[in-house]
């Protein structure tokens, strides 16, 4: 079928197109509201600043389509397959993107706010400045995904995949981490306050410059990331690991209950570059233990 095909039936009321081949075929500007396009095999289709709000693409094929700028609010993209899909700047509010593929997907500046991504494959896409606020990203996996300045305040992030994800200057406010795998993750410059850390495996985050303002990391992992420039106002660090972490110029103002263990001169140097022992709730709980060298 071809364009000239679809519209003449889309005019004459028709909306459902199961199983549609359109491979290829020039949809841009095109309006397609809650139009009916499941299992369609749409690869490499333009649909570019077209109009697709409250449509059913679920389970169609999607590879290497161009949907920039794209209108999908309250979409169906169930298990749809994204893979290099570019989607650059498109409005997909409250859209369902459950289990969809989207491996190496273009998502940049993309409005997905309370959108369903439960379980779906963003691994190797490019996310930076998408609105993801208050969506669920249950069990999403974001390996080596490109999170930079991507707003995820608010949404459900459990079971989410970080491995290698790049997350500098991201927004994380009010957000639940607790016993999240982010070990190695950029966290540079990122806003994180008030948000759950507890039991997250930070492990050589970097973490410089972020903005942790009561934050809840007790017996958050903390060994040997980069804290220098961080601010801790406020957090809560019991039972934290902070042994070889960087904290150089940090921030530890109003920081509660801390009990950990500094291992080397150098982390006690950093430390004395902070604020720690002004805070009123400072107990001297940081301790040095002698390894191979006297402290």
């Amino acid at each position: 079928m071809n364009t000239s095909q679809l519209l003449r039936l889309y005019e004459q009321g028709i909306r459902d197109f199961p199983q549609i081949d359109l491979r290829g075929v020039d949809l841009s500007r095109v309006m397609l509201i809650s139009v009916d396009l499941t299992a369609a095999n749409l690869m490499g289709i333009n649909l570019s600043r077209g109009f697709l709000t409250k449509s059913n693409l679920s389970h169609a094929s999607l590879n290497w389509a161009d949907l920039t700028y794209a209108k999908m609010s309250q979409a169906q993209l169930i298990e749809t397959d994204l893979t290099k899909a570019n989607l650059s700047g498109a409005f997909m509010v409250k859209s369902s993107l459950v289990r969809a593929k989207m491996s190496g997907a273009n998502l940049s500046h993309t409005n997905l706010r309370s959108a369903d991504l439960s379980y779906a494959n963003c691994c190797g896409a490019n996310l930076e400045r998408i609105n993801l606020r208050e969506a669920n990203l249950r069990g999403v996996n974001f390996t080596w995904a490109n999170l930079k300045e991507a707003r995820l305040s608010g949404a459900n992030l459990q079971e989410v995949s970080f491995f290698g994800a790049n997350l500098s200057r991201s927004f994380l406010k009010d957000v639940d981490l607790s016993h999240a795998d982010l070990e190695w993750v950029n966290l540079s410059e990122a806003r994180i306050g008030y948000s759950n850390l507890e039991a997250a495996n930070l492990k050589g985050a970097n973490l410089q410059g972020a903005r942790l303002r009561y934050a809840n990391l007790r017996n958050a992992n903390l060994l040997g990331a980069n804290l220098a420039d961080a601010d801790l106002e406020g957090t809560d660090l019991t039972g934290a690991i902070l042994e070889k972490a960087n904290l150089q110029n940090t921030n530890f103002g109003q920081t509660n209950g801390i009990t950990t263990y500094l291992e080397t001169k150098a982390e006690k140097s950093a430390l004395a570059t902070s604020n720690l022992e002004n805070s009123q709730n400072y107990e001297t709980s940081f301790s040095f233990f002698q390894r191979e060298f006297a402290v």
